[in-house]
């Protein structure tokens, strides 16, 4: 695509159509950018490379935007390998050129690549200053959001952020995504970067007195206009806060019982006046949507059935992807099914154990093979607690 960003910035990017898994993960029907933008000025600093398999495509549009001038710089702010995988081909092409990287990212160029460029090499840290002419670029260190060598750099003459992967999200630069930015914005933070919100917040102070006009992100759409919902909602999923008030019901089933005691739960939930109630069957969702929804609401159920004396697999799994990510500042119900020794609800709270400020509902509910009167009152009271 032709994006021109501003007079003197040029997005080089490319898309990727055949990537059905990014990371070996997450499901991306849409495809994914990487995104490389190349800043014109006095001298010129190209922002990041592209992956595997997109080298000619990208140092094509890098030509074109040069227009027979060449690069002084390559700035490499990440160098997961969607975004250093054409270092080398670059520095090959520009012999004069000079990387701009924090120490860390040289000893992970060289770990990827063989080589450190020593001799060709700019280490930058906070505040760190490359002037280009009328651009002067900050760099601003951001370790851990996601991986411990990234930078982000600041252009304070047309007020441009390069945030590395931060501001990210799945889908190639050329989708049109009918549900905006926050859907897959919000399932790739959690996903990726999720784990790291101190991290996030170290930065977001960091930042929070710069004048924002477009944020440039490695992944997905460039950000222009009202930038508040994209630095409003980073704040929230960083500070582990709620985004949307409502009841998150996650369920696995065997027969189908602890399917209909979710079901039931549901039809409860709303007849109590809750609004928003989303019902996910572990086993047959993507499980990073579920990921996603967990964090985004307040309130999670926990209903799954007893397995081989423990929990279920696909909850356990769920609960593990929760935890490593710092899941917290949550209302947790747990609902369990056993037809002779119910065991999940024990296994489920011992994994949530290690959680900050989990607070578990009064109401319990302990279904026996299949619903009953009595379970069919717990999960009233535990409908109407939520509720409430």
């Amino acid at each position: 695509m032709d994006i021109k960003i501003t007079n003197d910035i040029r997005y080089i990017g490319v898309d990727d159509h055949k990537i059905d898994l990014f990371e070996g993960l997450y499901d991306v029907p849409n495809g994914m950018a990487y995104n490389s933008y190349v800043i014109l000025d006095e001298k010129i600093a190209v922002m990041d490379t592209v992956g595997d398999g997109f080298g000619d495509e990208w140092l094509g549009k890098l030509d074109a935007a040069l227009a027979g001038r060449r690069p002084d710089y390559l700035v490499v702010q990440h160098v997961e390998p969607d975004h250093s995988a054409n270092i080398a081909a670059f520095m090959e092409r520009f012999p004069d050129a000079t990387i701009c990287a924090s120490q860390q990212a040289f000893k992970l160029i060289a770990a990827f690549y063989g080589r450190d460029y020593a001799d060709r090499r700019m280490v930058v840290a906070q505040d760190a200053k490359l002037e280009l002419g009328r651009h002067t670029l900050t760099f601003f260190t951001a370790p851990m959001v996601h991986w411990p060598e990234v930078v982000m750099t600041y252009d304070s003459a047309d007020k441009v952020l390069f945030s590395a992967d931060a501001f990210g999200k799945f889908g190639a630069q050329d989708y049109d995504d009918p549900e905006g930015w926050s859907c897959e914005a919000r399932r790739y933070y959690f996903g990726i970067v999720g784990k790291f919100g101190a991290q996030v917040q170290a930065l977001l102070k960091k930042l929070s007195g710069v004048e924002l006009k477009t944020i440039c992100s490695l992944h997905g759409p460039i950000l222009t206009g009202d930038l508040s919902e994209y630095l409003t909602l980073y704040n929230t999923w960083s500070g582990y806060g709620v985004e949307t008030e409502g009841v998150v019901i996650a369920y696995t089933t065997v027969y189908g019982h602890t399917r209909e005691a979710a079901e039931y739960l549901a039809e409860q939930l709303r007849k109590n006046g809750v609004k928003r109630v989303v019902v996910n069957d572990l086993a047959r969702t993507d499980m990073y949507e579920d990921v996603e929804d967990a964090f985004r609401h307040g309130k999670l159920v926990l209903c799954t059935t007893t397995y081989n004396g423990g929990v279920f697999p696909v909850m356990r799994e769920f609960i593990e992807h929760l935890t490593e990510r710092g899941y917290q500042n949550r209302t947790v119900a747990l609902v369990e099914n056993g037809a002779w020794a119910p065991m999940a609800a024990k296994g489920m709270r011992a994994m949530l154990e290690g959680c900050k400020d989990i607070t578990f509902t009064n109401a319990s509910v302990k279904v026996l093979a299949s619903l009953t009167d009595e379970s069919r009152a717990q999960l009233d009271a535990l409908a109407k607690e939520l509720a409430e």
